[in-house]
């Protein structure tokens, strides 16, 4: 690789500000809020408006519904 063409590549927490979910990951976004872990190290923090704590699809409040028979319509067309 080239040198000097590439963004830094570190460890950053992302925290979903609607539950406080923290995940730290490596990223090359950089911030100026930083945040302590327990762990003793501080971390660039970026907030984030959704993540899995709070996406409907993956706490199981998502709500699957055949609207207009969409299933049926998908069999009737590939049934054999």
């Amino acid at each position: 690789m080239k040198a000097g063409i590439h963004p830094e590549y570190r460890d950053v927490v992302f925290q979903d500000v609607t539950t406080d979910f923290q995940i730290l990951t490596r990223s090359t976004l950089g911030s100026k809020e930083t945040v302590k872990l327990d762990d003793g190290n501080e971390y660039p923090l970026i907030k984030v408006d959704i993540s899995s704590a709070s996406h409907p699809f993956y706490t199981g409040k998502h709500k699957v519904m055949d609207i207009g028979g969409r299933v049926d319509k998908f069999r009737k067309r590939y049934a054999k």
